[in-house]
């Protein structure tokens, strides 16, 4: 408890909220006791800094408790803000009550907007949010109309923000809403649509991180049916390439039937949410998907549990190391398919490592929801080796 209390404290430090690894005591060598030497201030021991906790050589967390402290983190990470130019245009501010106004709200952190993901608790905004806001100070967006705020849904109105709201009666006219407010931002439709199941959220969480890279927007079907305003979302796409995202047991071969009507449509996925994400990482066609089957990427991490954390986690996608989202169903140890993708993807290097590409992983939530000794796991995977030469190959027993 006290190193997770420890990483917490750091994370907040990174973000300039607080200290961290610093004990007032006595400095090495000071020979005063109780207070540190000139200029000097003690501090703990190596493990007391939250190592490795917060970061590996090869994995950074961003060690929430809960969504809404992931996206106030992400938000940090990604936008420092202490120039203009570190500041985001915007920030959204999503309601946390429905996770699937958080995946479709993701879409807002790609261009044009490139909103920075806020959580808000229906009306009341908790403190995490209101701190990052305040730190935020986003510049306004040009396209829709120099907001520095847009609300997706019934959310808190923080005072002195221009400000563009985002309302549906219910999570399939708010996807449409969405959809639409970024295609008038965008100044056209994306002929690209991501469609997941509104019940099934881990098989939609990866939806998040590709809508906030590629701009493409997400909506919600029925098992068995399309609701109507989806129906008239893909509409105005005008025969849209469909991207279906989950088996049939979340979405229907029905329902797929009746989504061909509106557009071409490929179903993506596998039968499970953590063999879906992995297959989704790995799809690409000619102009859609991630296509990550080498090394060299940023990869992203987070609970199936939690689907908060991949509204939270989008921005990560569209900046830095750029990358999709990968599922872990249990706090200790990487299922099947994640642990030997990491290996597929692994990078190596024959005389110098210098010379070398990088994969990096960001650990979304704290050490309840991913364990340290998985993040150490994920480090050790994502970790440059040494390749065997055919002679070395060859020689091998």
């Amino acid at each position: 408890m006290r190193r997770r209390a420890i990483a917490l404290v750091c994370l907040l430090a990174a973000l300039g909220t607080s200290a961290c690894g610093r004990a007032r005591g006595t400095a090495e060598g000071s020979g005063d006791q109780g207070r540190p030497g000139a200029g000097v201030e003690a501090t703990e021991p190596a493990a007391d800094l939250g190592f490795p906790v917060v970061a590996t050589k090869n994995t950074t967390r961003i060690a929430g408790a809960d969504p809404v402290a992931d996206a106030a983190g992400v938000a940090r990470a990604v936008f420092p803000a202490t120039s203009a130019d570190t500041r985001p245009n915007a920030v959204a501010l999503i309601d946390a009550r429905d996770w699937r106004a958080g995946i479709a709200g993701a879409v807002l952190a790609s261009t044009p907007v490139r909103a920075a993901v806020l959580l808000s608790n229906g009306p009341e905004l908790p403190r995490a949010s209101r701190d990052a806001l305040t730190a935020l100070r986003p510049t306004g967006a040009k396209s829709p109309g120099g907001a520095q705020l847009v609300r997706v849904g019934d959310v808190a109105r923080p005072a002195g923000l221009r400000t563009k709201d985002i309302a549906g009666k219910d999570p399939f006219a708010l996807a449409r809403a969405i959809d639409a407010f970024q295609t008038a931002a965008s100044g056209s439709a994306s002929q690209r649509v991501l469609v997941v199941s509104a019940d099934a959220p881990a098989f939609a969480m990866p939806a998040a991180a590709w809508a906030a890279k590629a701009g493409d927007p997400v909506l919600f079907v029925k098992r068995d049916g399309v609701p109507p305003d989806t129906r008239a979302a893909l509409r105005a796409h005008d025969q849209p390439h469909i991207y279906v995202l989950g088996p049939a047991s979340a979405i229907s071969s029905p329902t797929l039937s009746e989504l061909k009507r509106l557009g071409t449509v490929k179903r993506l996925g596998a039968a499970d949410p953590i063999d879906s994400a992995v297959a989704f990482a790995r799809y690409v066609d000619p102009t859609f998907g991630w296509g990550v089957v080498d090394p060299g990427h940023g990869l992203v991490f987070a609970r199936t549990d939690r689907p908060l954390d991949a509204a939270a986690a989008a921005p990560l996608s569209v900046s830095g190391s750029y990358g999709p989202l990968l599922l872990l169903a249990a706090a200790d140890g990487l299922d099947g398919a994640v642990g030997q993708y990491l290996l597929d993807i692994q990078p190596g290097y024959t005389r110098d490592p210098v010379r070398g590409v990088y994969n990096h992983g960001w650990i979304v939530g704290d050490d309840r929801a991913i364990s340290v000794a998985t993040q150490a796991r994920i480090d050790a995977l994502l970790e440059i080796k040494k390749a065997q030469t055919s002679d070395q190959r060859s020689s091998t027993p």
